[in-house]
């Protein structure tokens, strides 16, 4: 069990624009934006809690082990990849107490850690010196189902858990390649401008029902996955809350953009 002791400041809430996943040896501007996101924590979280776009299951599931892995969930990436290791410890009291308070969560003993989350940790938290579990996608729900539950989430913030979403507000990988490919497509920033502007107001309610975004939002989420994490964080956004946007970049079919929220 963790403490009924709560910290007079809420731990803040981050969305992440993963993108590719070599993003975990590069040095740019992404790359040091992360680092910068993660020396702005006042203080040290005592658990950090990923909810990525790449662990879709029937169900939802709590990573519980104690020493997860770095898992490799791609191929065909230069060799010095797959050399990258983020060894920090698991989570398993805060994963129980997450299941505590979602009792429709469910425990998983073997996840490790996907690129979703270590290819972005490795940047935002270099020492890998703080606990992190996952929180799986249950693929087959509704998207008022995933706001609902970042909703439910809350109470972490109050136990010095750091939350971050972690996927793409556009993500096409059908025009992704080559990612220096100068063209640019226009849907992909009319979307993701879209989102910006109705995170801006507020109206969580059309991101809900992102179809509302018209042929822009066809063509920029062709599937939902990497743009289910953006539910979890809005859900968690309290009411008068500062909402910043941390890094904005359109990179060929892909939405780099992050915020912060509190």
């Amino acid at each position: 069990m963790i403490n009924g002791n709560s910290y007079k400041s809420l731990m803040p809430v981050f969305f992440l624009g993963h993108g590719n996943p070599m993003n975990a040896v590069y040095t740019n501007a992404f790359t040091r934006r992360l680092n910068e996101m993660g020396n702005s924590l006042k203080w040290k979280p005592d658990a950090i809690l990923v909810v990525s776009a790449h662990w879709l299951t029937r169900g939802i599931y709590a990573s519980t082990t104690a020493f997860p892995e770095t898992i490799y969930d791609f191929s065909g990436f230069p060799e010095e990849l797959y050399k990258v290791v983020y060894p920090a410890p698991g989570a398993p009291i805060q994963a129980e107490y997450t299941m505590e308070l979602i009792p429709e969560i469910k425990a998983d003993e073997e996840m490790g850690l996907d690129h979703g989350a270590w290819s972005m940790l490795v940047h935002m938290f270099p020492d890998a010196d703080i606990p992190v579990f996952q929180l799986s996608i249950d693929f087959h729900q509704p998207m008022q189902y995933h706001f609902d539950l970042g909703k439910k989430l809350f109470p972490l913030r109050k136990k010095n858990i750091l939350i971050i979403g972690s996927g793409n507000i556009v993500h096409n990988l059908q025009y992704a390649f080559p990612l220096d490919n100068p063209n640019k497509y226009p849907w992909a920033s009319e979307f993701d401008e879209w989102v910006k502007d109705k995170i801006v107001k507020r109206d969580f309610e059309s991101l809900i029902n992102y179809q509302s975004g018209g042929e822009a939002a066809k063509m920029s989420v062709p599937t939902t996955d990497h743009y289910i994490p953006l539910l979890y964080c809005l859900g968690l956004v309290q009411e008068n809350e500062d909402i910043n946007f941390t890094y904005e970049e359109i990179i060929t079919s892909l939405s780099m953009r992050c915020f912060r929220i509190g």
